[in-house]
Formats: structure tokens, sequence, C-alpha cells
């Protein structure tokens, strides 16, 4: 929009006259005319302290200043900033007249925008940033000398003489008169210094980043100029009244009040608080615009990383856990004090990874199997240890109650943990998520002392194997399996040595679980009595559900109290028999290995749905490897028909007498159920029933807590 002499006459009429947006355009090519930029650094953040700590040490009320005569100690500005040389010889003369033309000409008949536009002429080889805080210090020069008088005049013989020539002793035995002049001044001065952090940071942020392909950084950058006019004008404003202040009186101040023009003031502020505000939006996004691409970036490097060979572990672990110097990072279990990640050079790190939700059960079974591996004579390079990476969501904020929740479960490891989970990048969370698949479940993530990627997650083999995993390799793991066959041992490990000793003495086992009371009743009334009737020794043992309710704790009273069998008093052990089960599923998984073509990964799935199921389930053996299994319904009616199979059992054997029976129960069509564990990324899309063979229809299922 072309300016015409009205227009700029119009613009020079000052303070009475606040401008609109429409106006704002035109006079944008005079402020652009100001502004010839030659490359002059100035350290604008050491001058813009400065500036605060001038403005925070004038904030007191006159009223106090009245009273007191003395400005109460603040904390002093720190040493560094007093020591700098920052204010060169070119600035220092910008400085004095800037000042000069604030004290002498403000007051005239130039009106504001004239006196701005000079002002800004004066500057016009500095960037926007350094202007408008060059304009500001100037101003903080002349209002700290104001209030240094002001503070000390009472107590300091100069400050007294000086406040007399400049009848500041009238002004201030008028205290109550001048309060909302003052207060006006202090607001906007506030609004000025938020405005001026604000432009301090769109410059700092372009000098760093070199980029202007960010729409909120390139609209910012179109109206700063605008922003440092209307805050150099509110310089200039505040400095017409501190003049009019110190140079009329008080008897001119009373009889003209409306000259001080209050409204003149609240109205800057009310301006140049919508331009901070408008600022800070586009600030806030252009940061999230490049936390996000920094994010990105990081993330990449990070898989980058593990696709190259290192000497060592150091740089892998540096990069997850906390890639700077500044700190230590660990605290180690047993001893509460923090390290450096130097002691995990050249170990086999496990990184235990989980939120704060984990089962107060996880870490206590972990910790039992960490302490029979530590007992493990193993080799020096065979070393290993393990290290807590609580992976929370960014969305959630951090409170009291979290932060006790997070020292409570950091309090009962014996090992390594973060110091604190703000220490973990957010790229590093993103990659454990998007890469190693953790939703919620904690997972085992094994680094070798080169810093490769030796299990994805080993936590499955611990918990299947305990100290037989180590070193908890994917080709251990693959290893172990090929050993393994469908055993009683496989089931119940030594979860309870009563059942390993059962196996022992040959005797049959029966093994069953569900919440249902009365068909628990007669399954052991009906498996006694063919015990009774065949003559063999039986064991029985109740494990539940996978996710032991107050129903199963129930049942394994009334288990106790009607001498129906063997149960587990612990539901620690009811819990962990069936996360040994869903652990087994997510190890064969994880290795890749089909249910179609792997007999104990059916045998895994057929108790798993099970479990699933609404009613009861049992499972027979003799000894260790000769098992059948039903579901209870289906299960009790066989065993209700031991007359019809019982010659079957005296020429073949018990086990697989009821396993031909069995055959012969089984409705074509029945309805198989199986909720798999949460295996994040690796759930197959197709999965055949264990039973039939037909593919099983997919749901998709979430369940908030295991109470």
């Amino acid at each position: 929009m072309t300016q015409t002499p009205a227009n700029v006459q119009q613009l020079m009429r000052g303070d009475r006259l606040m401008l609109s947006s429409s106006d704002d355009n035109v006079m944008l090519e005079q402020i652009q005319g100001t502004h010839s930029p030659d490359g002059r650094e100035v350290d604008v953040r050491s001058l813009l302290r400065i500036v605060e700590d001038i403005i925070k040490r004038t904030t007191p009320s006159i009223n106090t200043i009245a009273a007191l005569g003395i400005q109460p100690r603040t904390k002093a500005l720190e040493d560094k900033t007093y020591q700098a040389s920052f204010i060169s010889i070119p600035e220092a003369l910008a400085l004095d007249q800037i000042s000069c033309h604030l004290t002498c000409k403000c007051s005239g008949s130039g009106g504001a925008h004239a006196n701005t536009i000079s002002i800004m002429n004066m500057l016009g080889n500095y960037s926007w940033d350094a202007k408008l805080v060059l304009a500001l210090s100037a101003f903080a020069l002349n209002y700290g000398e104001f209030w240094l008088v002001a503070q000390n005049y009472t107590s300091n013989q100069l400050a007294k003489s000086m406040a007399i020539l400049r009848q500041l002793l009238e002004i201030l035995e008028h205290s109550n008169i001048l309060k909302p002049n003052f207060d006006a001044i202090n607001n906007l001065i506030k609004v000025m210094l938020d405005i001026t952090r604000c432009i301090v940071e769109f410059r700092e942020l372009t000098a760093k980043y070199k980029t202007t392909d960010i729409a909120a950084l390139s609209m910012a950058l179109e109206h700063i100029p605008i922003a440092v006019y209307w805050t150099t004008r509110s310089v200039v404003a505040c400095a017409s009244q501190i003049v009019g202040l110190t140079g009329l009186g008080h008897a001119h101040t009373v009889l003209t009040t409306e000259a001080l023009e209050l409204s003149t003031l609240s109205t800057l502020t009310h301006k140049i608080g919508n331009m901070h505000s408008n600022l800070a939006t586009q600030l806030a996004m252009c940061n999230k615009h490049i936390d996000e691409r920094k994010q990105i970036e990081a993330f990449q490097n990070l898989k980058n990383l593990f696709d190259m060979t290192h000497d060592d572990n150091m740089r892998i672990l540096r990069e997850l856990i906390y890639p700077r110097d500044d700190q230590q990072p660990l605290v180690h279990g047993a001893t509460k004090r923090r390290v450096n990640i130097d002691v995990l050079r050249r170990k086999n790190v496990l990184l235990l990874i989980s939120d704060l939700d984990m089962l107060q059960e996880e870490p206590t079974t972990l910790e039992r199997i960490y302490k029979e591996v530590s007992q493990t004579p193993i080799k020096q390079e065979s070393q290993y240890e393990v290290v807590w990476l609580p992976i929370l969501d960014p969305d959630f904020p951090w409170t009291e109650t979290r932060q006790k929740q997070f020292e409570n479960l950091q309090a009962t490891m014996p090992w390594y943990s973060v110091h604190h989970p703000s220490l973990i990048e957010q790229a590093v969370i993103k990659f454990i998520k998007v890469v190693w698949n953790f939703r919620k479940k904690p997972m085992l993530v094994v680094i070798d002392p080169q810093g490769r990627l030796a299990n994805t997650n080993a936590l499955h083999m611990l918990w299947i194997w305990g100290s037989m995993a180590f070193p908890f390799t994917s080709t251990w793991e693959d290893a172990l399996w090929k050993k393994e066959t469908w055993r009683l041992e496989l089931l119940v490990n030594d979860i309870d040595p009563t059942i390993l000793n059962w196996i022992s003495e040959g005797r049959y086992i029966c093994i069953y679980g569900g919440e249902d009371i009365e068909w628990i009743r007669k399954l052991t009334t009906t498996t006694r009595g063919m015990a009774q009737a065949t003559g063999i020794s039986l064991g029985m043992v109740y494990v539940g559900k996978s996710n032991p309710k107050e129903r199963v704790r129930i049942n394994t009273e009334t288990i106790s109290v009607e001498e129906l069998g063997h149960y587990w008093k612990d539901m620690t052990s009811v819990m962990y028999f069936w996360v040994r089960i869903e652990s087994m599923w997510q190890s064969k998984m994880q290795l890749g290995i089909n249910v179609e073509n792997d007999s104990i990964m059916q045998e895994i799935m057929t108790l798993l749905s099970f479990d699933g199921s609404e009613g009861g389930w049992a499972l027979l053996s003799r000894g260790s490897a000769e098992i059948v299994r039903a579901k209870g319904s289906t299960f009790l009616n066989c065993l209700m028909q031991y007359d019809v199979w019982k010659e079957q059992a005296q020429l073949k054997g018990i086990v697989p007498a009821i396993r031909d029976h069995l055959t012969k129960l089984q409705t074509p069509h029945r309805c198989n159920r199986i909720v798999l564990p949460g295996t994040a990324g690796r759930t197959p899309e197709r999965v055949v029933c264990s039973e039939c063979g037909r593919t099983m229809e997919k749901f998709i299922m979430y369940q908030c807590c295991n109470e």
C-alpha cells in the first residue's frame, strides 16, 4: 500500500492514535526503509539479562519506596554477566544516543511515531532483535537511574541531592496519586520484555537451524518488523511518561492528569500483549516442528547405528540411555549410588523395558532368576548387567503419584536403572515402540559387548528356562527349543517341587484349571474314583486361570477346606504358570516358528484356548511325556464313562485309553476360543484350530487390568 502525505501525517499524530492492522501495513514500508543491517553481531542475550535485572529491581510499588526509601535486596545477577565485556564501543555509543533521545526528544512535540522511526534509523545497521534490545536497554538506563535515586534518597546524600534536582521528592510525597501511572508503566514494560524475549528466540532459531521452510517461522518473520516498531514505540511512550514526571513537578502533574494519557499505555499494553500472544503461538509451532524433525533424525540415526560395526557397546548404550555427559544417568540397585554408563562397557547388557504399571510379581520373579544366573560361574567376556529403562507415554503429565510409583519400583530392583525416566529421549522411546515392538508388557532386550542386538526379547527365555537361558541370545533360544519336547517338566518347571517329585515317582498327575467350583468338585470326585478303581497313584493340582481374579482365590480356599487336592497358596505361582505358557508362545513366534508345523506350538495353543474358554479344563499325565488333555465337560464325561473304556485301559494304559475315548466324545461342530498374549507386530494373520485344523476367526479384545 502506497503511503500518501495524509497517511504519514496521520501516523505522526502521537500516542493519542492507536493504529489498526491496515495502518500497520501502511507503515511497514517506512519501517523496512530504516532497516539496513550490515552483519554486526550483538550479544543480545547478555544485554537482555542486564535489562531484565534492572527492571526486576524497579518493580516494588511507589508506595513502598516512599515509605521506606530503600529497595529490598534481591538475588544478585550472575557474576559472569557483569564480567563479560559484551558491549562494544558502537553499541555503547548507540545506547547513549538513544538514551539521550528518549530523555530530550520524547517529551517534545515530534510525536510518538516520528520519535520511534528516528530511533529505528539510529539502529538501522542492526538486526531486528538487536534493535529492540538496544532500544529497551537505553530505556532501562534512564528508568534504572530514576529508580536508583528514588530508592536511595533517604539513605544517601548524593541520591537525595539528585532527587531534589529532579523534583523526585515532591513526586514521592504524592505517590498515591501517581500509583496508577507507575502501574500502567510496569504493565507495559512486562509485555515489552515478553515480546522481546520471543523475538530474540526467533532470531536464535533462524541462526541455529538456517531454515525458513517452516510455515510458522516464515509467518512470524513477516510480523517481527511491525512488532519491533510497536515495542519501540512503547519504549518511547514509557520514556515520555518518566520524563514528564521528573520534569514537570507535582503541581503541574495534578493539574494535567489527562496529559499522562494512561489510556495510551493501556492500549499499547493490550496491543503488544496480543502481538506477543500471536508470536508465542508461532514460536511454539516452530519449536514443535523442529523438535519433530530432530526426533525423526534421531530415530533414523539410532536405526542406522544398529547396522554399524562397533568396537564396544558404549555408543549404542549412550544413545539408548542418555547421550550427554553432564550427569551420571544410572543408579546402582544395591548401593543406590549414581554411576556412569561406563560400568556397562564390554558387557552383555539386558535392557529391562517396561512402563510403571509392571506387576510387582514380575520384577520379583525376574530377581529370583537374576540371582540364580548371577551365582553361575561365567567367563569375563560373558559378564552381563541388567538395566531398567522405564518407557512412559509423553502425553501423560508427570505427577507426584507417578514419581512415587517410579521410586517404589526402582527400590525393588537389585540391578541398574535409569535415574529418572525423563533422561530417555523421545526418539529412543519411539525406536523401542516401533522397532522393538514394545507396547505394555515388559521385555528384555539383549545388547552384546560389541553393541550388537543379540535378542529383541529374552524375557520369554528367562520365564521358560530360568538360568539355563544364559547367554540370552536368539541363537541359544533356538537351540534350547530344538532340545525340547512336550512334557510335564516344561509346563511346571520348578514352580512346585511336589509335582517334580510326583513325576520322578511315576505318579499319574491331573492338572486342571477354570473358575467353576462345582465342576472342580465333580472332577475331583470322579478322578479319585477312577484312580481307586484302577489302583493308580494320583496327584491333582489346581492352576486357576491366566488372570487370577478373586474367584480363583476363593476356589483355592475351598479346595483347601474341602481337601479336594493340591493347590498353590501363592497367586504368584498361578501367574508364573500362565506367564510361562504365554512366554512359550511369544518365544516361538519371535523365532518365526509356524503353528501348523510345530507340535509344541499346537499344545501351547490348546492350553491357551482352554484358558480363554468359560469352562474348566483338565490334563492327565503319567510321568513326564504321556499326556492327554481336554475341555472340562468333555474330560469329566470321559472319566464318568470309565466302564466303557476300562478294558482298553488294561490293554493300552490309562492315558492312551482316555485319549481314544475323548476322540469318540468330541462333537464335529464345537467352538474353540484362544486369547493370544500381546505380541505387537508379531500376531499371526492366520491361526488354525489346534483340534480341527480349521482357520480361526480373528477378534480383538482389550483388557485394562488383571483384577
